[in-house]
């Protein structure tokens, strides 16, 4: 995937897994890599950006299996981006769409 669109969707995925319930940081890099290929490294400085804009917060759990982790949640100003986002991204995907079928509104 281009890395300009992978970039551009990010925010809006990262939004929409955590939507689904909370997860650490490795399990929410496996599920958006069901789709497209991220790395730690691409989704920790979001996520910090994401936690610095009350979009989402954090909180520790204690593993048996290790070190504690840290586990992401969507806060209730990241439910209300995840809206404007998706409504964003469908307006845009229907005017693309219809771009490539030849089907455009000449009205501008």
């Amino acid at each position: 995937m281009n890395s300009q669109l992978k970039r551009g969707t990010l925010e809006l995925c990262v939004l929409s897994t955590l939507d689904g319930g909370d997860c650490y940081g490795y399990e929410l890099v496996n599920k958006i890599s069901q789709c497209m290929h991220v790395t730690e490294g691409t989704i920790y400085p979001l996520m910090k950006r994401l936690k610095e804009s009350d979009t989402i917060d954090s909180y520790i759990v204690e593993s048996s299996e290790g070190p504690p982790r840290k586990y992401y949640k969507l806060t209730d100003t990241g439910k209300e981006e995840l809206e404007r986002l998706k409504n964003e991204w469908f307006e845009f995907v229907d005017s693309i769409n219809n771009l490539l079928k030849g089907v455009v509104n000449n009205d501008s």
